[in-house]
């Protein structure tokens, strides 16, 4: 890709009302129970092998943030206009996830996977919303050999909730989708957080830390299994 320009220099204050500028472009905070969400939808990828290389993930960005950021990029103007700021906008994301692992987690049977980086992004504007679209690749790819895939993908501080996408129907069908190999299945499995972390979560405001992974007992699991 291009490479991309710094943001625009908007003031702090009006950059900050938005939720995702506190989070994704202000790496150490960790705020409390959710104060916006993301749909998520995700696309495990495998080679010609028949190994898993990598989870294509969109994340569909909630509408305050998007009204906020949107409003932004068309106030600041400048040569290419929107089209360039949302390409700053990604840039500045995903360069801001790369230490939290792009806030997934992926596991092969009881084995942690290690992630790649990031260098396919880019970000538009889909339903009046700011999506994000990145390709995830496993660090080395990995045949599932009849053991369970399974991924979380979460805010580390429950700021954000991070959902499977729905629509008027239930589950949107491209939340979760295996593409490449054939005889594979996927799953999304719902969040079962005991009491104590709900009540944990709900006792939190705006200006308290959360303990660190909170999110992890709040995100539904996607699991993908091969014959």
């Amino acid at each position: 890709m291009k490479p991309l320009l710094p943001l625009p220099s908007w003031p702090p204050g009006r950059w900050r009302r938005a939720w995702a500028a506190l989070l994704l472009l202000g790496p150490g905070l960790a705020l409390a129970h959710p104060h916006g969400w993301i749909d998520l939808r995700v696309r495990l990828l495998f080679d010609d092998q028949g190994r898993a290389t990598a989870l294509h993930q969109a994340w569909h960005m909630d509408p305050f943030y998007s009204l906020v950021v949107l409003e932004e990029l068309q106030h600041a103007g400048g040569e290419g206009g929107l089209e360039v700021g949302l390409d700053q906008l990604g840039g500045e994301i995903r360069d801001n996830l790369q230490p939290h692992d792009y806030f997934t987690e992926v596991t092969l049977g009881d084995e942690p996977l290690a992630l790649g980086e990031v260098s396919e992004y880019t970000v538009m504007v889909r339903d009046d919303r700011v999506e994000l679209l990145f390709l995830l690749p496993l660090a080395e790819p990995r045949a599932l050999a009849g053991e369970p895939l399974r991924y979380r993908v979460f805010d580390p501080t429950y700021y954000l909730e991070m959902v499977h996408e729905l629509d008027g129907e239930g589950r949107h069908e491209g939340a979760l989708t295996v593409r490449g190999v054939a005889g594979c299945e996927g799953r999304i499995l719902p969040a079962d957080p005991d009491p104590e972390r709900v009540m944990e979560a709900a006792m939190l405001d705006r200006t308290d830390e959360a303990p660190p992974g909170l999110g992890r007992y709040f995100a539904e699991t996607g699991v993908v299994t091969c014959e």
